[in-house]
């Protein structure tokens, strides 16, 4: 069984960083890349950023682009969400999620139901 480990959220105020990391463990079978979406109070799940491979390709929702970025560590079966400038807007529950279940199809990364596993989330809150 595939888990997936977020960590790093926590309270930062305006104008800072944080960087987010999910750790896979179990996984016995390809995987074809790994996403970040995030849910604020009363909101649907939102896409912030993806990266595929091969390739490494890397896609972001226009609200972070220029201000996260999404990198992975083979080596430690990890993907990280590097986020600077935050904004009050940026504070939600934050998730990542894989994709196993073959390449992903074009723009597919944006959706919740392309990826077939989920962590728990971590929260982050920007203080204004």
């Amino acid at each position: 069984q595939v888990q997936l480990v977020e960590s790093g959220g926590g309270l930062v105020q305006a104008g800072g960083s944080l960087r987010l990391s999910c750790a896979a463990s179990g996984r016995t079978w390809s995987s074809y890349g790994m996403g970040w979406f995030r849910q604020a109070p009363g909101k649907e799940r939102e896409f912030v950023a993806a990266i595929r491979w091969p390739g490494g390709a890397t896609y972001y929702a226009d609200s972070v682009k220029g201000r996260f970025t999404i990198s992975r560590d083979n080596a430690k079966n990890t993907v990280y969400l590097q986020m600077n400038s935050l904004k009050h807007e940026d504070t939600a529950v934050y998730y990542c999620a894989e994709r196993a279940r073959g390449a992903f199809g074009s723009d597919s990364y944006y959706s919740r139901v392309e990826y077939d596993y989920w962590g728990q989330g971590t929260q982050v809150i920007v203080s204004s």
